[in-house]
């Protein structure tokens, strides 16, 4: 039987990682794998006032969420619960943003040697040349089947060969010349998995997302949807600006050439009554600016007037001759 303080203990840190999921906004799940002791006070110290690091047994995490979720059932700590799989903690930001988090959090890297049986979650390759090991040692090359030679009383390696691949776990013989020629590998530090963030848990790539890319995303499917609105005749607010602009324009051109006018409209009738003396009224107007703007509508009303002149030669001719 577990002693009342044991039980006491347990209550409270049932009661604050509650707490916090329900009242902090937004949080990371970090992975703690291979992360010394000295790390994870090195990282409370960095983020003291600024954020709470919480760890615990997987099985005490998950009980706590699971009594959170029957007294809170809209804070989604049931799908948190859902996602608390392996040796995971939780990184509270109370005062400041995750990427101030993310980027303390890289400042405590632990270098550490392979050892046999590890997975390896890096590639590794030992390039060609001398390794500074004497010809005494040649039996750990031998074993691997690396092709080496003997210069100048060093081992050297003929050509480049690659030791170890991501995923693969870590042989004895590869541990033990990595250690003779002093390598180490891996790097231990705590690892962001996942974000949980107003009851939803989403994975740790939406904190590389920048908010230009949100911006363009919004503005796309914005525009797809005002497409698409367009084309089934079914009117969103997405495609009202495009339909008030379609609908201005053939109000515009249906009352050109009557006397009806109204406010919107009385500057595009100005243009159509006389467009040299509004192109010279408005030289930024007319795409050019300056004479360029005034002698463009001149050019037009030309060409039409010598267009409708040949029209007029040639029905004539059509009558005299037909």
């Amino acid at each position: 039987m577990p002693s009342a303080e044991k039980l006491a203990k347990k209550q409270e840190y049932f009661d604050k990682l509650v707490d916090l999921c329900v009242n902090t906004p937004k949080a990371l799940i970090v992975s703690v794998d291979h992360v010394s002791s000295k790390q994870m006070q090195n990282i409370r110290m960095d983020l003291r006032g600024k954020a709470i690091v919480l760890m615990g047994k997987n099985t005490m995490i998950r009980k706590a969420l699971q009594l959170g979720h029957e007294k809170h059932p809209d804070a989604g700590l049931d799908g948190l619960r859902s996602a608390m799989k392996g040796n995971l903690g939780f990184i509270f930001a109370t005062n400041c943003d995750l990427d101030e988090i993310r980027e303390s959090l890289g400042k405590f890297v632990l270098e550490a040697a392979a050892k046999p049986g590890q997975v390896s979650m890096v590639d590794l390759s030992l390039p060609a040349g001398p390794t500074g090991m004497d010809p005494s040692q040649t039996q750990f090359f031998q074993t691997l089947n690396i092709a080496t030679k003997i210069v100048k009383g060093q081992i050297e390696l003929v050509s480049a060969f690659h030791m170890l691949k991501v995923g693969e776990k870590v042989s004895p013989s590869q541990a033990a010349l990595l250690v003779k020629l002093g390598y180490k590998p891996f790097e231990y530090k705590m690892e962001v998995q996942m974000v949980f963030q107003n009851g939803g848990v989403f994975s740790a790539a939406v904190l590389d997302i920048k908010d230009e890319v949100l911006v363009s995303k919004f503005l796309a499917g914005v525009s797809n949807m005002a497409a698409l609105s367009r084309e089934i005749g079914i009117p969103t607010e997405a495609g009202l600006p495009h339909a008030f602009g379609n609908a201005f324009k053939n109000v515009a051109a249906l009352i050109a050439d009557v006397a009806f006018t109204f406010k919107e409209v009385e500057e595009v009738k100005k243009f159509f009554e006389d467009p040299e003396a509004y192109a010279a009224a408005n030289p930024g107007g007319g795409g050019g600016g300056g004479g360029g703007g005034a002698a463009a509508p001149a050019a037009k009303a030309e060409e039409k007037k010598a267009e409708v002149v040949e029209e007029e030669e040639e029905d004539v001719d059509f009558d005299l001759f037909g």
